[in-house]
């Protein structure tokens, strides 16, 4: 019998090699995650997630669940809105990035109402219905099994909860794919390289953006999964895409 295999950048490996060389991606950028969003994204990052958090319509006393937490950004915003009375859990695959941000956190002195669990999209381990929110920024395309995961993060939100994915996603401006290929398969290895001293994984970033779903489909997977009103926003020129969708 034929192994499944799925895609890890524009390589082909078996279905349960992915997780595994992900895991190894971010163990080796999880130090220098930070700047090079920056350098990469020119600081506008700060600015798509600013708009995530202002989607999620967080309120004093909420429970959220930050998926692929990475360094905090989110968390830490999230963390202010709920106040002491809420909770943010920060849930990552990958230690090396849970790591990086319990510490970020700390040094902000960020912690009464935050906790950090090691979790699988795919398999979240929380009861159904524990979360008001759910948010994944920049994470879902690493996911080996995007249908499973959104499924699991649709069982674990309450009633009337929303799901927020923030994700590289397709140019929709005339003009604008052929610089973003540039940028993308030329300057951000090289960025890579001088900056974090890690080509490989940068290109890897740029293979894993292309073979994500695009608006359209990632919506239509959303749906299939439960959710609904599901709707997203392009941010610059659709280089990014916040989907929304909510359980009813």
């Amino acid at each position: 019998m034929k192994e499944k295999t799925t895609h890890f950048g524009y390589q082909q490996v078996d279905w349960d090699e992915k997780q595994r060389r992900v895991a190894g991606v971010f163990d080796s950028v999880a130090d220098n995650y930070d700047l090079m969003n920056d350098v990469m994204s020119f600081g506008i990052h700060r600015l798509w997630k600013r708009f995530a958090i202002e989607q999620s319509g967080a309120r004093p006393g909420q429970r959220i669940l930050d998926l692929a937490g990475g360094t905090g950004d989110l968390a830490a915003r999230l963390s202010r809105l709920v106040g002491p009375q809420g909770e943010v859990v920060v849930g990552d695959i990958n230690a090396s990035m849970l790591n990086v941000g319990r510490a970020r956190l700390l040094d902000q002195g960020i912690t009464g109402n935050l906790s950090f669990v090691q979790a699988n999209a795919e398999a979240l381990p929380f009861p159904a219905g524990s979360f008001d929110c759910v948010t994944i920024a920049f994470g879902l395309r690493n996911v080996t099994d995007k249908q499973k995961a959104l499924a699991s993060m649709y069982q674990v939100l309450k009633p009337g909860g929303r799901l927020l994915i923030l994700e590289f996603s397709s140019p929709v401006v005339p003009g604008l794919q052929q610089a973003y290929d540039l940028y993308s398969f030329r300057i951000l290895p090289l960025m890579g390289r001088l900056v974090a001293g890690d080509e490989d994984s940068y290109r890897y970033l740029a293979e894993s953006i292309r073979m994500h779903p695009d608006q359209q489909k990632l919506a239509e997977m959303m749906r299939a999964a439960g959710f609904e009103d599901c709707d997203y926003h392009n941010l610059s020129g659709g280089i990014v895409a916040l989907h929304r969708g909510f359980r009813y």
